[in-house]
């Protein structure tokens, strides 16, 4: 995985983002869990997420909340308007 300096923040960052919009929606709880499965042992520490993403707005945490629990080291970015964690 390559990684580059996210503008001045000093924050390392994936060059490629896991962006997760239809989690919650069109994949289900289970397929998101391997999807962010395989982006974790790609080197993805970078996660695009919003409260609008899912099948209805403020239910895609049934995909994306799997993230929390297969990180076992704190996220270095997730993108969810200035959200940093």
């Amino acid at each position: 995985m390559k990684y580059t300096t996210l503008g001045r923040t000093g924050v390392t960052v994936s060059r490629l983002c896991l962006g997760c919009m239809n989690f919650g929606g069109r994949t289900n709880a289970a397929n998101a869990t391997q999807i962010i499965d395989r982006a974790l042992d790609a080197g993805i520490n970078f996660v695009d997420t919003a409260n609008v993403y899912g099948h209805e707005p403020g239910n895609y945490h049934e995909g994306v909340g799997a993230v929390s629990k297969l990180w076992g080291k704190p996220c270095s970015l997730a993108a969810s308007g200035r959200r940093w964690c």
